[in-house]
């Protein structure tokens, strides 16, 4: 009974880890598919943002996001999150909140006053995803 149990389990952590490991690879390039959208395609944004890159969102996790931030090239290069001010002033919580890659190298948490698609004041935050993001983000 114990063995059985093992392997069942076993396999349930393989299938698990398989899993994540596909979102990761299918999120990896930009373009990606559905649910995710450009940005730049419903707000009036430039499709390349200096420091944020190219965003994909879906629609449905708006304001925080996750907001997935590409390099020129294509290549996932961050996570981004955008929370408002006075939703977390009013004791909203944002929880469960996805990310683009399980790698994360660094994180930068600053203000916003507002743009098209988040107006109120909010914080970025952005989960960079290996040690040249940054750089490749702002460029």
């Amino acid at each position: 009974m114990f063995g059985k149990t093992a392997i069942a389990v076993g396999f349930i952590v393989v299938s698990a880890s398989t899993a994540k490991a596909h979102d990761e690879l299918a999120l990896a390039n930009a373009p990606i598919g559905d649910p995710y959208v450009k940005v730049s395609d419903f707000l009036p944004l430039p499709e390349f943002i200096p420091g944020l890159g190219t965003l994909f969102v879906d629609s449905a996790t708006l304001p925080a996001g996750p907001f997935l931030a590409y390099d020129r090239d294509g290549r996932l290069s961050a996570t981004v999150y955008m929370t408002p001010f006075d939703d977390l002033q009013h004791g909203t919580s944002f929880d469960g909140l996805k990310i683009g890659s399980h790698t994360v190298s660094s994180t930068d948490i600053y203000f916003n006053a507002g743009h098209p698609g988040v107006d109120k004041p909010h914080t970025h935050v952005v989960l960079f995803h290996d040690d040249t993001a940054k750089e490749r983000l702002a460029e």
